[in-house]
């Protein structure tokens, strides 16, 4: 247990001061980025292994507002008391009625049980995302019902830790480009990321981003 509180810590540390090099990078090639970084302080990026729940989370949220996603995954995580959160085979034992109980839809119903039978019978590899490629870690979750581009770049950004994710598809993202660069069309934001010089921490620009939107 010693060894492998130790490694956490370890992997801790060492995942912080690559975020204080993504500052220290994006403030040296981009003044509009500077003046965020020093308005808004270190970047709060974490990684974590809840990558179950957090899909979960995911499906459960779309198109609807905080509030109601709370509330629905509340009701869903209560079905399963004590346990904190269910496995995906436990989910894919509970009765459709307790769920819809929960207030889940029929369509988003498909998705979480799409969800939980690809991770259960490997076919979403959850335990070995973090060693995948981006592209494979796109391709893996893309292939789950309701899981688009979008979810699968949050997932890296604030799941796996992955420091060099442009997502140009989140609104947020592109109204921070337009606001502040005046740059409207996704390709010239591509482009302008390029000559700012955010490679390898689009992610961490893209969080000092939100923040400008915020």
């Amino acid at each position: 247990m010693a060894q492998i509180h130790l490694k956490k810590i370890v992997n801790t540390a060492d995942f912080q001061s690559q975020l204080r090099e993504a500052e220290s990078h994006l403030s040296r090639r981009d003044a509009v980025l500077r003046r965020a970084i020093r308005e808004h302080g270190p970047c709060l990026i974490r990684r974590h292994s809840r990558y179950f729940e957090t899909l979960v989370a995911a499906i459960i949220s779309q198109q609807i507002s905080t509030r109601a996603a709370d509330t629905i995954e509340a009701r869903f995580k209560a079905i399963y008391a004590p346990a904190r959160f269910p496995t995906a085979e436990q989910v894919l034992e509970t009765p459709e009625e307790l769920l819809r109980g929960a207030g889940l839809s029929s369509q988003k119903l498909k998705y979480l049980r799409d969800l939980a039978e690809k991770t259960a019978d490997g076919s979403l590899p959850l335990r070995k995302l973090a060693r995948l490629s981006d592209g494979e870690v796109i391709e893996g979750l893309t292939a789950v019902k309701g899981i688009g581009v979008w979810t699968a770049h949050m997932f890296m950004i604030f799941s796996l830790g992955r420091l060099d994710i442009l997502p140009l598809g989140d609104l947020g993202i592109r109204r921070a480009i337009e606001r502040a660069y005046g740059i409207t069309e996704p390709a010239e934001m591509e482009q302008l990321a390029e000559r700012r010089g955010w490679r390898p921490y689009r992610s961490v620009a893209s969080w000092y981003l939100w923040r400008l939107v915020d």
